[in-house]
């Protein structure tokens, strides 16, 4: 069998183990499912992939270091904070976009990874939020940003962007560079030091 053929079988299982993974759960979802939906025989799926708790760590494991990868790419190019902020931002709205089923997989049925691999998402994770806490950290010493909680401030950001594979439609009113700009804007309006001027003085 070509290698290319494995190849694109591996990529269409993928897939839809994350459709079914975010319709269903991953708990409620079996491999017969997966082979059905694919219209296999179950025992057809174990050429590709040896359980469901791989196709799940997969799943985790790709998406995960897709962020890490954006957030490198970030702070790796000197910008002042605002412009890392957004274009942190930017890149995490494109690939939740782009990867709506795994995106959702990911930030919902990680809790069902297995114990090592539980321990090795958690510190990616808090990797990829350590970053974000880097940024505000620096726009904070550029005495542009306010003096905020930088968790908090980090989660808030996380959380905003997260939500966003619930909602977006690819042929809805924004598109997704559209959705990263509005986003950038409301949050910086909340971390920006305001500037504060002196009253008119009139004798």
């Amino acid at each position: 069998m070509p290698e290319s053929f494995n190849k694109s079988r591996k990529v269409q299982l993928m897939n839809t183990a994350s459709k079914m993974f975010r319709e269903k759960g991953y708990s409620a979802t079996s491999m017969r499912d997966i082979a059905n939906a694919l219209g296999i025989e179950a025992a057809s799926l174990y050429h590709y992939i040896k359980s469901k708790d791989e196709l799940l760590e997969n799943i985790c494991f790709e998406m995960a270091e897709k962020f890490n990868e954006a957030i490198r790419e970030v702070n790796d190019i000197y910008f002042n904070a605002e412009e890392k902020l957004r274009m942190a931002i930017r890149l995490h709205v494109k690939i939740i976009t782009e990867n709506l089923d795994q995106s959702a997989v990911f930030l919902n049925e990680w809790k069902s990874l297995r114990e090592k691999e539980l321990s090795r998402y958690k510190e990616l994770r808090g990797h990829y939020e350590n970053e974000f806490h880097s940024i505000i950290e620096l726009g904070i010493r550029e005495d542009v940003f306010d003096h905020v909680d930088i968790k908090f401030a980090s989660l808030t950001i996380l959380s905003s962007v997260n939500w966003i594979y619930h909602w977006y439609q690819p042929d809805g009113k924004f598109s997704p560079e559209e959705i990263a700009t509005r986003i950038s804007d409301i949050i910086l309006g909340g971390l920006k030091k305001k500037l504060i001027t002196e009253p008119n003085y009139k004798p």
